[in-house]
């Protein structure tokens, strides 16, 4: 057995290769991928994969077919962004089939569209009163903005949160 060099050599040793964990930084990488999506809206999409890569397929194919414009990066990004807008705007699918009874059935859309329509809320919300801001710094700052729509204070709040989260349970006690 050889001893050790000395002094170390300080030389960085090349990264092995793989896949990494963090976002590309290469600048030429960024920039092909760059669909001028927020960090938010890829997290509010990142469960619903396979629904956005459906309806990107749908209407780019409906681009290609109806011949009216061509597939130029323009025009890609931006069926890309409507798709996320719309999957995010979206209510989450029920995780049981629909009820039998037609009334509960009825009570359930209702309930979805409530909540489709208070995850549009939150959106405006959001851009007001961003999401770094504290519950308490944004009810400074939409106080304001609810007292001239007619909205509570409390349900603005909470409509903020659930279009952060997603999660339904942030209306729980406001809006539902």
């Amino acid at each position: 057995m050889s001893p050790a060099p000395w002094p170390p050599s300080t030389t960085p040793s090349p990264p092995a290769p793989g896949t990494s964990r963090t976002r590309d930084t290469d600048p030429a990488a960024a920039t092909a991928l760059d669909y001028g999506l927020s960090q938010r809206a890829l997290i509010a999409v990142s469960g619903r994969t396979d629904t956005v890569a459906q309806l990107i397929t749908r209407r780019l194919t409906a681009l290609a077919h109806s011949g009216l414009q061509a597939l130029d990066e323009p025009t890609v990004r931006a069926v890309v962004r409507q798709a996320v807008r719309d999957v995010r705007a979206a209510p989450l699918p029920s995780p049981a089939g629909p009820p039998a009874d037609p009334a509960l059935a009825e009570l359930r859309r209702a309930v979805d569209d409530l909540a489709a329509t208070t995850h549009q809320l939150g959106e405006l919300m959001l851009e007001v009163a961003p999401a770094y801001l504290s519950d308490t710094e944004a009810a400074d700052v939409l106080a304001p903005l609810c007292e001239q729509i007619g909205e509570n204070l409390e349900n603005g709040l909470a409509a903020r949160r659930y279009a952060m989260s997603g999660e339904r349970r942030a209306l729980h006690g406001t809006v539902l």
